[in-house]
C-alpha cells in the first residue's frame, strides 16, 4: 500500500509540473505553479453522500506528510461515516426529527468522531460490503431512515418511551450489514490497537484545526454557527471578511498548509471533467446536457463551452453579491474537497488545486482548477490547521 501510494504522488507531481500544465487535452490554458502540496491518492466516494469524509481524511493524511510522515496508512473513511450515523441517530431522535438526518456532514465531524471514538487504518475498515466493488450507499440510507423515521414515530405515539438500548442496537445491526461490524481492537505490525489507541499513535491534536466562513449576517471575527442542513453536529466557525478568507487560504498554501473545502458546485462553470472551477461573465455560453447526481457523488452533467479552453473574464465577487447566493439559497452546502496548491493561469489568475473524490476519469487526473472568482463566490467554508493563519488574522479571532 505504502509503494503504491509514493508512486501516485510521484505521478501526479510530474504531472502537474510539466512544462506545460492546463486542464484538459487541447485547452489553451497554461497553469504555471506557485504552490503544490503532497497529498495522498484520489480515491471515489462511488454513490455515496460522502464527499466530508473523503475530503477531511485526504486533508489530514496530507497533515501527516506535512509533519513528517512521508507514507502516512490511509485512513478509513468508513469507519468515520459509521460513528457519525450513530451520532446523527441519536440526536435527531432526541431532537424529534427536528435535525437533518441525512448522508451529508461537515468537516469537524472527522474532529468529533476521531476525539469520542478513534480512528482506523483504510485496510482494517474497509466499509463495503462483499461482492461489492466500489461505495453505494443508497439501500443502506433508504433502510437506515426508515428505521429512524420508525423509531421517531414509535416515540412520538406512546407513553411508555422507547427503548433506547434496542433501537440502537437495530441501528448498529443495518451499519454492520452495510458497512461492516465495529472494530473494537484490531492488531498491526504485532501491536494491538484500539481505535482510541490508534489516534494517539498517528499524533493528530484534534484542537488544532479550525473552520473559517464568510457571511455578512453573522459578526466578523467571531465564531458562528452555520445554517446548513449537514451541519447536525453543531460545529462552529470563525466568521472573516471575503478578503481575509481568501487570502488566509492563500497564504496557508504557500506556507505549506492544505485546506478542506466545503462548497457549492452546482454552477454552470464548475465542471469535473473539464478540470475546471471557473465563473464566467457571460454564463450563457455554457451548455448543460444531463443533471447532476443528488448528492453530487460523481462528475455530473455534461458541460461545454468555450470557456473551458481558453481563459475569458470572470466577475468579481463582494461580499454583498456573494452573501445573496447564501440568502437566496443558490449557495448551499454541496460537496467537500481538498485544496492541495495554488497556481494561476496566462493571464495572472490566481486557481486553486483542488483533489476531489470522484475518481481519477478526468484529465488532471481527479483534480481540477478552482478560479479565484469561484472560489470567493461559492464557498462555503475552509477547514485548516489554527498554526495556517497568519498572525494578523489569527489576533483578530483571538487564537
Amino acid at each position: 500500500m505504502k509503494k503504491h501510494m509514493v508512486l501516485c504522488v510521484a505521478a501526479l507531481s510530474f504531472s502537474l509540473n510539466a512544462q506545460e500544465i492546463t486542464n484538459k487535452e487541447g485547452s489553451n490554458y497554461k497553469f504555471e505553479k506557485i504552490a503544490h502540496l503532497d497529498a495522498t491518492p484520489v480515491e471515489s466516494q462511488g454513490r455515496a453522500g460522502t464527499c466530508w469524509s473523503f475530503s477531511a481524511l485526504s486533508f489530514f493524511e496530507s497533515e501527516l506528510i506535512r509533519k513528517g510522515n512521508k507514507n502516512p496508512q490511509l485512513l478509513s473513511e468508513m469507519y468515520i461515516v459509521r460513528k457519525a450515523y450513530e451520532a446523527k441517530a441519536d440526536k435527531y431522535i432526541r431532537m424529534d426529527g427536528k435535525i437533518n438526518f441525512s448522508q451529508g456532514g461537515a468537516f469537524h465531524d472527522i474532529p468529533y468522531v476521531i476525539n469520542n471514538y478513534g480512528i482506523l487504518p483504510a485496510d482494517v475498515y474497509k466499509g463495503i460490503p462483499e461482492g461489492m466493488k466500489s461505495y453505494n450507499h443508497s439501500e443502506m440510507f433508504a433502510v437506515l431512515n426508515g428505521a429512524v423515521q420508525g423509531v421517531k414515530k414509535q416515540a412520538g405515539s406512546t407513553k411508555s418511551g422507547i427503548s433506547t438500548k434496542l433501537w440502537k442496537q437495530a441501528i448498529n445491526g443495518i451499519l454492520d450489514t452495510y458497512i461492516g461490524e465495529d472494530i473494537q481492537e484490531f492488531e498491526m505490525d504485532g501491536k494491538k490497537y484500539t481505535p482510541k489507541t490508534y489516534a494517539e499513535k498517528i499524533g493528530l491534536n484534534m484542537d488544532d484545526y479550525i473552520s473559517l466562513t464568510s457571511f455578512t449576517n453573522h459578526p466578523m471575527n467571531s465564531k458562528c454557527m452555520l445554517a446548513i442542513q449537514d451541519n447536525w453536529s453543531w460545529g462552529t466557525s470563525y466568521n472573516v471578511s471575503l478578503d481575509d478568507l481568501y487570502n488566509a487560504s492563500v497564504e496557508a498554501l504557500k506556507n505549506g498548509y492544505t485546506l478542506a473545502w466545503g462548497a457549492d458546485v452546482s454552477e454552470k462553470g464548475f465542471s469535473f471533467s473539464n478540470g475546471l472551477g471557473i465563473n464566467p461573465e457571460d454564463q450563457s455560453t455554457i451548455k448543460i446536457k444531463g443533471r447532476d447526481n443528488r448528492n453530487f457523488s460523481d462528475g455530473g452533467a455534461e458541460r461545454s463551452s468555450n470557456a473551458f479552453l481558453t481563459p475569458v473574464k470572470e466577475k468579481v465577487i463582494t461580499a454583498e453579491y456573494r452573501q445573496k447566493g447564501y440568502d437566496n439559497k443558490t449557495t448551499t452546502d454541496d460537496h467537500g474537497m481538498h485544496i492541495v496548491g495554488l497556481y494561476k493561469d496566462q493571464d495572472g489568475t490566481n486557481y486553486f488545486l483542488v483533489k476531489n473524490s470522484w475518481g481519477t476519469g478526468n484529465y488532471p487526473e481527479g483534480y481540477l482548477y478552482v478560479s479565484e472568482s469561484y472560489f470567493k463566490w461559492k464557498t462555503i467554508n475552509i477547514y485548516l490547521h489554527k498554526d495556517a493563519v497568519s498572525k494578523g488574522l489569527s489576533k483578530k479571532l483571538g487564537l
